[in-house]
């Protein structure tokens, strides 16, 4: 039996070991290159951690099974619509031998939408200073904090915000070709991001000292947005409805 348990413990170790050396061999981070399909995890959780030998904390599971919640639950709800739908279409076709198309087609498409293999997104945005980043982001911009990773000696690799259900991951900069904004002098991107008041917003972001690179505007796509710099020059933008 002790045998048998130093044997998975060396195993668990060597492929922690193996994990650790294919991200230092792209210049990345074990948590970023965990995710990558390169890797071959692809998703994080238990089997991920047997991999690092146990070294991912209990967080990254929790923060996994919530994410995935999330989306059964979102998968549930969109069921639910559908089968209202397609019973209220059966309903018509019942009582009429021509329905009207259009939520014929309307229901085609939320069908083709259930069953497709995209769920969702995750942005990746480079830091130097990816704690100062994170406090910034949660008291200037109100997003919430999420989840956190560090290394054994205790330097941060890897936070998220959250923006809704959406989740944002602040990466350190380095290595090869991940710069932040300040370091290469130009806006690499621009994060958007949907709130309830634009011009509410924008006087909370100014009130907690924001940098406004774009004051609140009505856009001629129908939007109100503001945009404002983070200290390492990542642009974002918040924005609402018109009317």
């Amino acid at each position: 039996m002790a045998a048998a348990g130093r044997r998975q413990g060396t195993r668990a170790v060597e492929g922690g070991r193996r994990l650790g050396a294919g991200a230092c061999s792209v210049g990345r981070s074990v948590l970023s290159w965990a995710y990558s399909p390169s890797c071959g995890t692809g998703v994080p959780g238990a089997e991920t951690a047997r991999r690092l030998g146990h070294h991912i904390p209990r967080v990254r599971e929790r923060l996994a099974i919530e994410r995935h919640l999330a989306e059964a639950r979102h998968q549930a709800a969109m069921a639910a619509r559908l089968c209202t739908r397609l019973a209220a279409l059966a309903a018509g076709l019942a009582q009429q031998d021509s329905p009207s198309p259009e939520p014929v087609f309307s229901t085609v498409e939320e069908m083709i939408t259930m069953d497709g293999t995209i769920h969702g997104t995750t942005g990746l945005l480079m830091y130097d200073d990816v704690d100062a980043a994170h406090d910034y982001i949660v008291r200037v911009f109100g997003l919430a904090s999420g989840g956190v990773w560090k290394s054994a000696d205790g330097v941060t690799e890897f936070r998220e915000v959250r923006a809704g259900d959406q989740v944002i991951g602040l990466h350190p900069a380095g290595g090869k070709g991940f710069g932040s904004p300040r370091s290469v002098d130009a806006v690499t991107g621009v994060t958007v991001i949907s709130v309830e008041d634009t011009d509410a917003h924008y006087a909370r972001s100014v009130a907690a000292g924001a940098r406004i690179v774009c004051e609140p505007v009505d856009q001629s796509y129908g939007i109100r947005e503001y945009g404002a710099a983070d200290p390492e020059d990542q642009i974002w933008f918040f924005q609402s409805p018109l009317g």
